[in-house]
């Protein structure tokens, strides 16, 4: 081996310093301004100079939108690295990631072309640099004006694109730039992922660990395999417990020395491994694999020349779609316990994605975490997130479905394009393709949506993928052959799944089918704008979207909304901001709805943030209590849209940009504790006409006494632990006008069933002590609304409560509520009480500040405990309805 015995140990320098941009391509006379470091992007540049106003404020997104049109040059200069020059070495420029149509110039020529904002580029510039003063210069042109070009080029094919124009339909770019119903116009470019200039002899790259368990799940057979071209003798690989730091298998390969690409594997056989748990149900283990490249492996390794190392987690995943008496299930399956996935939609939290740090991404999933959710959605109109969400995602136990980056439109199909698109796939699924937290991939977000609404061709009984793409609808080759295809060959064992929403090949957004696959469920808010109160009868066998839209708290839209005259509901500024669709009609319907309004800011918002926590309430325990039993899981899963938000707004997410929680995210919260008790009135619509009692069939007019004075109510406890518990539950009955007990209540003991429901009371009836006859006349103001408080008791400590409330809101008073707030602890620990109903309490949060609930209710005797940090005692606030 004395031939490579002098190996030039690999080296990585990013070109992160020194660089400047400017408006026009490279003949352009305009001003060399200074950027930020890499990775960035123009608007932050700009923002950076002066240049423009920050579009996060007021309207002034209107005044940047000129940046999209324009071409905009990137330059800085470098020295060729320490070895360049010697015999053998290889000289690469590495661009992470290009945003989007960008040409690369080195010195003056040529080197790259790059069309798509997903993929990785190396360029080999070995025999190509100067010593010194290398001048490197990226050109991006307008992604807007070429697409539109393109969209000219490809006349042969249909472009349709809902939410923004037509110019995205054929770029590989994060569509969300284009805007969306929550967010602005920023189409940035930009060097967005570092920029690295490598030299080697050799080096190995692609390391992924893949196993077939043990049916008992304690041993694995693992296959460690990496990618490697140049000159080396061998590779030592290494698998290392995090948890317990043991070495616990190594070996070497040699190899004979070559310099074309190929790889390298070997297989171990592990015993008494650690398994990776969802967050709840067990411990997160995470295991390293690293491979060492070495010049010498006989009889002493030489040291590495070059090493790689991954992060990966022994377990083993199922999605279970096998017919059952609602028709076909849809739940996930992880190390053969079955788990009930509430959680949320994931954007981009952030339009210019450069300013994201990993930290700030460990704060939006470990804010996931403590709220208790199990799954996010990585959305499709996005991105293929940064290693640090997924990385974060293994830490806290949060499982993944990743859409892949299609989302509400009809794409091309062109040679060109689907070549551009496979291997955008295959990157991004063999960068992901080691975090366990990664469960499901899906082909894109509601496209199958376009097909339905605009009669595109979809024949489910053609099953020949070559004859797709000669339809207009083209992309179904994409979706159904294309990428399961990558899935099979680049991460096997793992579902796909061909779209959110699919079921049967015809179920959408449109038209759902409440028996297969899963659902979006948009007819509360969009469609035709159901009443909340109705979700839990509105889901599927898995509701993978659906929201309700609220403000954040004032503490953002004072950030945002600079002008105290425009800190009103309906000022252009607060609408230009809400970028949803009839969004004035639809929020105030829905609070008028409900509640009494109030059109101040802080009224208003606090009105919203309720109506959304109680939606949130009503389709989390809903949904949750159709998790049902083993073999009868009903509905596996709830994933709000949205978690986050990527710009200071008002809209569906149920914590906003600054990370600030709304009460929604605390409804979730609560309402999936591992072991939560459930209490829900019989919902009569006052908003609607159904055939049921509350409405006088001879007039059609109210009868209010069914509300006021009467109540069919069901209670349930959801369990996901995996033992069986036993527990008392005790249903008790407050006036909301005195606060009196009424009636003498239920108690019961229960044994809980695990991992699923267990149903208490099922169609139990209260009527009104003293209810008025219903032949004599109804007075209103001797009439006495009650509200239904359900508490579970396991081994004498209350673990649970929840209450119903007779809707809609707005017909209830509550006057003299005698709140005391009460802080313990020197000042982390607030108690709150009331000697009467109370809804919706929110203390006012800001950024820095964290509660450990928020957004409840309360009724006599049963005062609520607060864990709260960042905030002194002069600075806590607090509302509640009709305070």
């Amino acid at each position: 081996m004395e031939a490579i015995s002098d190996v030039i140990p690999f080296s990585s320098t990013p070109l992160t310093t020194g660089w400047t941009f400017k408006q026009g391509d490279r003949s352009s006379g305009s001003e060399n301004l200074a950027a930020n470091d890499l990775p960035t992007e123009i608007y932050r540049d700009l923002l950076l100079h002066g240049k423009i106003a920050d579009p996060f404020q007021d309207v002034n997104e209107l005044s940047v939108r000129w940046v999209a049109d324009e071409t905009w040059t990137y330059c800085t200069t470098f020295n060729a690295p320490r070895d360049y020059g010697h015999a053998g070495v290889s000289t690469i420029l590495k661009f992470e990631g290009l945003d989007t149509f960008a040409s690369v110039f080195m010195n003056g020529q040529l080197i790259l072309a790059s069309e798509n904002m997903f993929l990785e580029s190396r360029v080999d510039v070995t025999g190509k640099l100067k010593r010194d003063g290398n001048t490197l210069e990226i050109v991006f042109e307008s992604a807007r004006k070429k697409g539109l070009e393109l969209v000219e080029q490809h006349k042969e094919h249909r472009f349709i694109v809902h939410q923004t124009e037509i110019s995205r339909g054929p770029v590989r770019k994060a569509q969300y730039h284009w805007g969306w119903d929550w967010g602005p116009i920023l189409l940035t470019c930009g060097p967005w992922k570092p920029i690295v200039l490598e030299t080697y002899k050799c080096r190995i790259f692609d390391l992924w660990a893949s196993y077939e368990l043990a049916a008992d799940l304690k041993s694995a057979e693992v296959r460690v395999q990496a990618k490697f071209e140049g000159l080396l003798a061998g590779v030592s690989f290494a698998i290392i417990n995090q948890i317990t730091s043991e070495t616990v298998a190594r070996t070497t390969v040699p190899i004979s020395a070559r310099d074309e690409p190929a790889i390298v594997e070997v297989s171990f056989r592990l015993d008494d491994i650690d398994l990776w748990w969802p967050r709840g149900y067990g411990t997160q283990a995470l295991y390293t694999v690293r491979a060492d490249a070495h010049t010498k492996v006989s009889p002493l390794l030489s040291a590495p020349i070059h090493s790689i190392s991954q992060t990966f987690g022994f377990r083993k995943t199922e999605l279970i779609q096998e017919p059952d008496t609602h028709g076909t299930s849809f739940y996930f399956r992880i190390n053969n316990v079955d788990i009930f996935c509430g959680g949320s939609c994931w954007i981009p939290a952030d339009s210019l994605l450069t300013r994201l740090t990993p930290e700030e991404y460990r704060s939006w999933v470990l804010l996931a975490a403590e709220g208790n959710q199990t799954m996010l959605r990585v959305w499709g109109g996005g991105i293929y997130e940064s290693d640090a969400f997924y990385d974060a995602a293994d830490e806290l136990g949060i499982l993944v479905w990743q859409d892949f980056a299609f989302a509400c439109a009809n794409y091309p199909a062109h040679a060109e394009y689907l070549k551009s698109v496979e291997e955008e796939a295959r990157q991004n699924v063999r960068r992901l393709r080691n975090h366990p937290s990664l469960v499901i991939w899906a082909g894109n977000n509601e496209d199958y949506q376009i097909v339905e609404r605009y009669g595109l061709e979809y024949n489910l009984d053609d099953k020949e993928p070559r004859s797709w793409l000669k339809t207009n609808f083209p992309a179904r080759y994409i979706y159904e052959y294309l990428l399961p295809t990558v899935m099979i060959e680049e991460f096997p064992g793992v579902p796909y799944h061909p779209s959110s929403p699919f079921g049967n090949g015809k179920s959408t957004v449109l038209k759902v089918d409440p028996t297969i696959g899963d659902v979006h469920q948009w007819n509360v808010w969009h469609g035709t704008m159901e009443p909340y109160q109705k979700l839990p009868d509105m889901g599927g066998r898995f509701v993978s979207e659906f929201g309700m839209e609220a403000y954040p708290h004032v503490s953002t839209l004072e950030k945002c909304i600079t002008r105290d005259e425009d800190r009103y509901p309906g000022s252009m500024a607060m609408d230009f901001r809400n970028k949803a669709i009839g969004h004035e009609r639809r929020l105030v319907s829905y609070v008028a709805e409900n509640f009494r309004i109030r059109y101040d800011v802080e009224g208003f918002a606090h009105l919203t943030q309720v109506m959304q926590a109680d939606a949130m309430s009503w389709a989390y325990k809903g949904w949750r209590r159709q998790w049902g039993a083993s073999k009868a899981r009903k509905c596996g899963g709830v994933l709000v849209w949205q978690l986050n938000d990527c710009w200071p707004t008002m809209s569906w997410s149920v914590v906003d940009y600054h990370l600030v929680p709304k009460p929604s995210y605390y409804a979730i919260k609560r309402a999936m504790e591992p072991v939560v008790i459930g209490v829900q009135r019989k919902f009569n619509s006052w908003t609607t006409r159904p055939a049921d009692e509350l409405w006088q069939r001879e007039t059609g007019h109210i009868d209010m006494r069914r509300i006021w004075q009467h109540a069919e109510f069901d209670v349930w406890v959801a369990n996901s632990k995996c033992e069986e518990i036993e527990g008392k539950v005790v249903v008790k009955y407050f006036s909301i006008k005195t606060g009196e007990e009424l009636g003498s209540g239920i108690r019961r003991d229960i044994t809980i069933t695990p991992n699923g429901t267990t149903e208490v009371i099922q169609g139990h009836t209260f009527d009104l002590p003293g209810a008025q006859n219903p032949d004599e006349p109804f007075n209103l103001s001797e009439a006495d609304p009650f509200v239904i408080h359900a508490s579970l008791t396991i081994d004498r400590r209350c673990v649970a409560t929840d209450i119903s409330w007779p809707d809609p809101i707005k017909y209830l008073s509550f006057s003299d509520r005698d709140i005391e707030v009460c802080l313990y602890d020197d000042g982390t620990k607030v108690v709150v009480s009331a000697t009467k109903p109370v809804k919706g309490f929110v203390f006012v949060e800001r950024p820095g500040t964290k509660f450990s609930d928020n957004g409840f209710d309360l009724v006599p005797g049963e005062p609520k405990e607060v864990r709260v940090t960042g905030c002194s005692v002069d600075d806590l606030k607090w509302r509640y309805i009709e305070m």
